[in-house]
């Protein structure tokens, strides 16, 4: 059954929005990381997410839809990358520190805590509606099942 091809779709970012949610947590675990095995403060890291398919762009898949394509089904979405945030690191004012430089200034990771609570339930919620849209397919598929009967 085609429909059921929505079941890997969820999967798939059920699948990344999990690694979402941990790096989310080592960025929070990490905030105050002032030295990291590369000798500096902790950078922050980033999920880059890229569909399954390739880069085929959503209006792409749509398109191809409305043109009557068969095989244009989409195949979800897939960690690309984890990267680093390239946003400077805050020099903090704390001259008993051991990590303080000749000034008395601490580079600080560059999380900010509350962006990352956001961005942890932007996260949490994509996870829930995508759980919603199993469970939606898992209906369908039980009453497709009845029909017969």
């Amino acid at each position: 059954m085609a429909f059921l091809s929505s079941l890997d779709i969820s999967g798939s970012a059920l699948t990344a929005s999990r690694l979402r949610m941990d790096v989310i947590s080592e960025n929070l675990a990490n905030s105050s990381a002032t030295r990291t095995e590369n000798g500096g403060p902790y950078r922050r890291k980033m999920v880059v997410y890229q569909t399954a398919d390739g880069n085929r762009s959503f209006e792409d898949a749509l398109q191809s839809k409305m043109d009557g394509v068969s095989d244009a089904v989409p195949g979800g979405v897939k960690v690309a990358a984890i990267v680093e945030d390239k946003t400077p690191s805050t020099p903090v004012y704390d001259p008993s520190s051991p990590e303080a430089d000749g000034q008395g200034y601490v580079q600080m990771p560059n999380v900010d805590p509350v962006k990352e609570i956001l961005d942890m339930m932007s996260v949490t919620r994509a996870y829930s509606a995508n759980i919603s849209a199993l469970n939606a397919v898992k209906n369908m598929a039980g009453k497709a099942l009845e029909i017969g009967k």
